[in-house]
């Protein structure tokens, strides 16, 4: 994979190199400003970029924004978000364009090389990869309808997992059940919301997960 790095910490950004280079992978392009991430990710087009939410000039929002301009110039731009926060408001901006390739890992919970490498594949993948406490942020916002109302307890939570990022097989694994039984439970979840076969599986896993965050709807902007 070709890989944008977006750090402003000389320390991880350099770590974060050295991880995907140790991995196989090229890095093109490593940034520790807003404005020279939105460069390099317009300039490159990578398969995958990591960037920080906030970054040099003023440590707000920058990495996001960049994140989410670059998503408009080049739509379904893959981009892992890691943050030591949750930006709620761009992070239902940046998972509402219904493209899929987004991530939100937070830097405290990435616990081994393994896994991270794990959610930057999914997201370059066209996949999800968010970290649970992301999904209950965006969850915390009250929603006009409920489109999950027809859902049972046991079918939220495997869409719960999916959200993550998780393969059937993870989730079997994670819920003590079979893999044919999560087959059919996310076989009935597509049903329920509505989301039509079709011969990419990827696409129906994001568009449920955009369902069950509710980015479909207006952010308040």
């Amino acid at each position: 994979m070709r890989v944008v790095v977006a750090e402003d910490l000389f320390l991880l950004r350099d770590g974060l190199v050295r991880l995907v280079q140790a991995h196989g992978h090229s890095v093109v392009a490593a940034v520790d400003t807003g404005p020279a991430t939105l460069d390099a990710l317009l300039t490159h087009r990578p398969d995958v970029a990591i960037v920080d939410v906030r970054l040099p000039p003023t440590f707000s929002d920058e990495g996001l924004q960049a994140a989410l301009s670059a998503r408009r110039e080049v739509p379904g731009l893959p981009v892992l978000i890691l943050s030591q926060h949750v930006e709620q408001l761009y992070a239902r901006e940046l998972l509402a364009d219904g493209h899929g390739g987004v991530g939100y890992q937070l830097k405290d919970r990435v616990l081994d090389a393994g896994q991270f490498m794990d959610a930057l594949g999914r997201v370059a993948d066209g996949g999800t990869a968010l970290d649970p406490t992301v999904v209950a942020k965006l969850l915390g916002r009250p929603m006009r309808a409920d489109p999950l109302a027809t859902l049972t307890e046991r079918e939220r939570s495997v869409l719960a997992l999916m959200a993550e990022g998780l393969s059937n097989a993870a989730i079997a694994g994670r819920l003590f059940l079979s893999e044919g039984a999560i087959s059919k439970y996310t076989t009935t979840i597509f049903a329920k919301l509505g989301l039509a076969a079709t011969d990419d599986d990827t696409n129906r896993r994001v568009r449920a997960v955009l369902t069950y965050l509710g980015a479909d709807e207006q952010s308040g902007r």
